[in-house]
């Protein structure tokens, strides 16, 4: 079988440089995999008979780019126009039982394919000139594609006991590509999960976050679970699994809640933190559940809890601390609030306060609000859906005539401290505050007139004289 790359401008320039300098070079890996499914790409791989840095570092002379080398990893890599170029040698390699760190030796293109992880991505296109074109596929890639199926090339207990983040990556695929898993190799992913150990956290969570942002996320999450995978890198989203029932009462399994808010508001946003919030909007349910008699099953305090697991989760999967955690806490904290406005009338103090809390974050909060309506009744969910609406209108008109998003303070401590000759003290703070909480609740305007009118007032009520 032939795949056209004839019109490829990066691929031809290599081809071309491979030519002169005598290095048999094919296309291999993603890019091949891609164009088979006619998916578009823009990077990549070269593997060769001999050093792929000579060859890099042959074509970036010839185009004068920056060639970037890993000779650790014996591999290069530099940029063509808006193609991404990387360049290794063919290897054969071998695994340690306490390592994913093979030991890497000179091969063939077939010991190259080998090694790959998957079937779809063990595909070689021919790039010199006798063969050009030619596809190079000793595993049945393209039938594995036709069949939308993930297999290894190997037999799948070698391939994932020599390198567990295979394992990973198997579901990651199937996740982006709708794909199923090769039974085999599910199983495979059973029998060997507990070799996730060896493998770094940042790798585990960067196909972790890859899966996160699958179009349908909710299929790669239970095939993690399904597999037991999740089990090792996530224990404490399977905790919300299951139901529990006491006096013929119970509560909807939260673990599959979770992955249909996961999937409603991946229909929304591409955006990886917001799509976190969802994940873990409900992640202390288990810890908050209570049965209580005669009224059913509560999980009290779930959105103040889950905020404050959140650090630790964050800490825990080596995901960035500061202000990526920092909004994935603040929505998980705030989940509830705009639904606690739907289920009664909406009065312009709430939806101030809501405002000024939520700050910039108010449209992605109100995107998982609306995501977090899993009812399986329509009715149902069209009258929230219909009663959001009505909470947004009003949060435009409070916008509009107060402007408490971001709220700063119309008179500031330091000129509470100049009006009434005061040092820093608790004081300060409790004018502030309740100047604060005068314009949240509509008793003034949140504009500096008022506030300076009513810190006059409250001082006098605390015995401050003007100086």
């Amino acid at each position: 079988m032939e795949l056209n790359i004839q019109e490829n401008e990066a691929i031809n320039k290599v081809a071309e440089i491979a030519q002169k300098t005598g290095i048999e070079s094919y296309v291999i890996g993603g890019f091949v995999r891609d164009l088979a499914l006619k998916k578009a790409s823009k990077d990549i791989d070269f593997v060769c008979r001999g050093s792929g840095i000579a060859l890099a570092e042959a074509v970036g002379k010839s185009i004068g780019s920056k060639v970037t080398v890993y000779r650790k990893f014996g591999t290069a890599m530099l940029m063509y126009k808006d193609h991404q170029l990387e360049f290794v040698g063919a290897r054969k390699e071998s695994y340690r039982s306490e390592s994913r760190k093979p030991i890497v030796e000179d091969g063939t293109i077939e010991d190259d394919q080998k090694r790959r992880d998957f079937t779809i991505n063990a595909m070689a296109i021919n790039i010199n000139k006798e063969n050009f074109g030619q596809l190079t596929d000793p595993f049945n890639g393209i039938a594995d594609l036709k069949k939308k199926q993930v297999r290894t090339p190997l037999p799948p207990d070698i391939t994932f006991s020599e390198d567990p983040l295979r394992m990973m990556r198997a579901i990651r695929f199937a996740s982006q590509l709708n794909f199923d898993i090769d039974p085999d190799t599910f199983q495979a992913i059973k029998n060997n999960k507990g070799r996730m150990e060896i493998v770094s956290q940042e790798r585990t969570t960067d196909e972790l976050n890859k899966i996160i942002l699958s179009e349908k996320p909710s299929y790669g999450f239970k095939l993690l679970f399904h597999s037991g995978l999740l089990h090792e890198v996530f224990p404490r989203l399977v905790a919300l699994h299951g139901v529990e029932k006491r006096e013929g009462l119970s509560h909807k399994d939260n673990f599959y809640h979770t992955l249909q808010v996961l999937d409603n508001i991946s229909g929304v946003t591409n955006d990886l933190w917001l799509r976190w919030a969802a994940l873990l909007h409900d992640i202390a349910k288990p810890d908050t559940k209570r049965f209580v008699k005669g009224h059913g099953w509560t999980f009290h305090g779930h959105e103040d809890k889950g905020a404050r697991l959140v650090p630790g989760i964050f800490r825990g999967l080596k995901l960035p601390l500061g202000k990526q955690m920092h909004y994935v806490q603040k929505l998980v904290r705030l989940h509830l609030r705009p639904i606690a406005l739907v289920k009664e009338e909406i009065t312009d103090s709430a939806v101030r306060r809501l405002l000024y809390e939520a700050g910039d974050n108010i449209e992605d909060l109100m995107k998982l609000c609306k995501a977090d309506i899993t009812s399986k009744i329509d009715v149902k969910v069209k009258k929230y859906l219909t009663n959001f609406a009505k909470v947004e209108k009003k949060m435009r008109e409070v916008e509009e005539n107060d402007r408490v998003r971001n709220f700063q303070p119309p008179v500031t401590g330091e000129e509470i401290m100049a009006h009434f000759n005061l040092s820093p003290c608790k004081l300060v703070g409790e004018i502030k505050d309740e100047i604060k909480e005068a314009i949240m609740e509509g008793k003034i305007g949140n504009n500096q007139e008022e506030a300076t009118q009513l810190m006059w007032e409250i001082g006098k009520r605390k015995g401050l004289a003007r100086p």
